[in-house]
């Protein structure tokens, strides 16, 4: 496991915001990363948008589409995170999808990251049987490549988690991103499937927006993501938005400090 990413899940449960990058600027972006982690997020997942972001619900599928009509590109991003990385060291993972990456050049994108300091990637549409010619990639630079397990992966579970690098991603909705009032599925059951093959942190993402829902997801895992109710407050409060998600993100990390 990448050392950075293996820091994030050090000091207890782990609060990671996703931020889509761009969205509403570069500048704000940088910020709400060290907004972030003086709030007391763990790690940070940069999503690099994309024009058909298939795994993400309206809110980030709205934010990709604000971020590319600004004029974000992969290229502008890894100067953003050159400028990050001069101010601090939290763990730190891109999100994007596999278009982004193969159309970058694999090992231009994976090397150039990995030279910034980016600790891992997620490709949330890659499946295990095709996650190699990324993943070695990854490998070959001290990046861990990050899989992601679904409610419906229970007889794949045990397969993902053997060759699972940096922590487990675990989807714990049906379908896209986004804030949703109930999640029913049993976490404590994949993540318990996860630990029975390797002794690997696992965070779950998706449809989590309450500190409730947060406590709650991290008596059964090691972490917990959030994604569109940060991009939410994003498209509500513009360039105004940094002090926003700042207390949402120490709310959140409150609540889960709690288990």
């Amino acid at each position: 496991m990448n050392k950075n990413i293996a820091k994030a899940f050090e000091k207890g449960k782990a609060f990671i915001p996703f931020i889509t990058c761009g969205d509403p600027s570069l500048k704000v972006t940088e910020q709400l990363v060290y907004a972030c982690e003086e709030a007391g997020a763990d790690l940070v997942e940069l999503g690099i948008p994309f024009s058909d972001p298939t795994a993400e619900g309206p809110v980030i599928q709205a934010a990709n589409v604000r971020a590319l009509s600004g004029g974000v590109t992969t290229d502008k991003i890894f100067d953003m995170v050159e400028e990050i990385r001069k101010n601090t060291q939290i763990p730190l993972v891109f999100m994007t999808y596999a278009n982004v990456v193969f159309s970058y050049g694999t090992e231009r994108f994976v090397s150039r990251a990995a030279q910034l300091g980016i600790d891992g990637l997620i490709l949330p549409e890659v499946p295990l049987e095709e996650k190699d010619e990324f993943a070695q990639v990854c490998k070959t630079h001290g990046m861990d490549f990050i899989s992601l397990i679904a409610p419906t992966s229970h007889e794949r579970i045990a397969q993902i988690a053997r060759e699972a690098e940096g922590f487990v991603y675990c989807v714990s909705s049906l379908g896209v991103t986004g804030m949703r009032s109930q999640i029913t599925t049993d976490i404590g059951a994949m993540v318990e499937l996860v630990k029975k093959e390797k002794k690997i942190p696992c965070a779950v993402g998706f449809g989590i927006s309450t500190p409730e829902q947060a406590r709650t997801m991290a008596t059964k895992a090691d972490g917990v993501i959030v994604g569109s109710a940060i991009m939410k407050l994003c498209e509500t409060y513009r360039e105004d938005c940094v002090e926003y998600v700042k207390a949402y993100v120490k709310e959140m990390k409150d609540a889960v400090k709690m288990m």
